[in-house]
This record gives C-alpha cells, structure tokens and sequence, in this order.
C-alpha cells in the first residue's frame, strides 16, 4: 500500500473560542491540500485544547500541600502545575525520581496528566488534554464536510512515552471517520497459519507517521495523510485502551 503524508502549513495561533474547523480548511485551501475524500486529517492535541478553552492560568492555582510536597520532590516543577496534574488525575500509577505517572479520567496513562507548559498562549499558561477527544474530532470531521464537502477521517494527537523506550512517539487521542484497530485474526500469515492475535493499532500507527511532519516548534500542527486505505467507522480512540483486567503493567 502507498500512501503519502503532508504537513499543512500557514494554520495561525490558536486562541480558546476560535473555529478550529473553519481555520484548518483554510489552511488546507492554501496549501492546495484540498482535501479529498477518503483523506485522514490529523490534529495535534494543543491546538484543540487551545480552541477548547481547555488551558488554564497558573494566576489562578492555589497549589495545595501535597502539590508543594510533590513539587519538592522534583527539581524543575512548579507546585501549581503539580496541582493542575492532581485535579486531572483519577489514579496515581507512579511516583518516582521525580516522575509522575498518572491515569486520566479518560483513562489515558501517561505522565503528567497531559499537562503541557510549552506552546502555551504565555508563560503563565498551561494546557490540558481534551475533555473528550473522540467527540473533539468529530467536531472537525463535521466542519470539514459542512465546509469542503469531502468526507474525510480525523485523529487528535498527542506525544507519549512509552514503557521499554526511549522517546516519545505521537498516538491517536481521539479518532472519527475510521476504525482505529486493524483486526487481521482470522487471515493467514505467509505460511498458511491462521492469525489469532494480530491487532494493528492503526490510528496510533499513522499518528506516529503524522508526527514526523508535526514536529514541536515548527509551527506544523496538522497534516493531511492520503491514499491510505481504512475502514469508514464511527471510531473512538478508547478502543485503543486496554482494560484495566487485561493490564499486567498498572
């Protein structure tokens, strides 16, 4: 299968109340991306959280004591951020040399919450991940088709670590338009062996794909990726998380 990936360009700083949808087509339009039908759009996370109104001034935080006691376990932390992690957070899975491993009320497990400092609107801003990131991209899938009237799948981003590995690798948050697992038990393998277990995480695959036109700091937060051929789905990027009774790592 061929496929390409396209960073799109000229999309303008996001400010909370902006129509994400409308500024993307815009940019798509200049880029002479189109889109096309059958296209999968991805968004990094920051610029929807941005739209979202889902930032918040650390003006405004009053870090409580077991912030300042978290805070002071680490070097480069700021008590009122370790605050916003905390009201984020549903479970704690680790707390190490200054690391804070935390579960999302979405149930995303990650560090920090997803609290992010950089690219903020000032230095006294952070952002928080979406409230609900698959109803985020459907929000843009619709804007897409009321405004380009192309049908066109969606997948909100955000980096992760990963246990095992070093560096941090772009995954699917929320996804509309596509199934986001690439189920293949049931064909068979080169040799004729039926395939039992065999489940692509495709949504995260072409986040990871995305990302490498996405980069932090240059001013790319979207890409276009085309001539991948998936499956029309409502989607749902919690397909993409597993259950706490299959989990043998939290």
């Amino acid at each position: 299968m061929n496929f390409s990936v396209h960073p799109v360009p000229n999309v303008p700083m996001i400010h909370p109340g902006d129509d994400l949808g409308a500024l993307l087509c815009d940019a798509l339009g200049q880029a002479q991306l189109g889109p096309q039908n059958g296209d999968i759009l991805v968004v990094c996370q920051k610029v929807v959280s941005k739209a979202e109104g889902r930032v918040v001034n650390l003006n405004t935080v009053t870090p409580s004591p077991f912030a300042r006691q978290l805070a002071a376990m680490t070097t480069d932390k700021d008590p009122r951020v370790v605050e916003v992690i905390l009201a984020e957070t549903s479970r704690i899975v680790k707390m190490d040399r200054g690391h804070l491993i935390v579960e999302t009320g979405p149930g995303y497990v990650c560090a920090n919450a997803g609290v992010d400092e950089s690219n903020s609107l000032d230095d006294e801003t952070v952002i928080l991940l979406p409230k609900d990131s698959d109803a985020s991209a459907h929000r843009i899938a619709a804007a897409i088709k009321i405004r380009a009237k192309r049908e066109v799948a969606v997948i909100v981003t955000d980096t992760f670590g990963r246990p095992w590995r070093e560096g941090l690798v772009d995954f699917a948050l929320g996804v509309a338009g596509m199934e986001p697992l690439l189920d293949l038990r049931g064909q068979k393998d080169l040799n004729g062996r039926e395939l039992h277990h065999t489940v692509h995480a495709q949504a995260d695959a072409l986040a990871a794909a995305a990302g490498l036109v996405m980069r932090k700091g240059a001013g790319i937060p979207a890409a276009i990726i085309r001539g991948y051929a998936y499956q029309h789905a409502d989607g749902g990027a919690a397909k993409l998380l597993r259950s706490r009774e299959f989990d043998l790592f939290r």
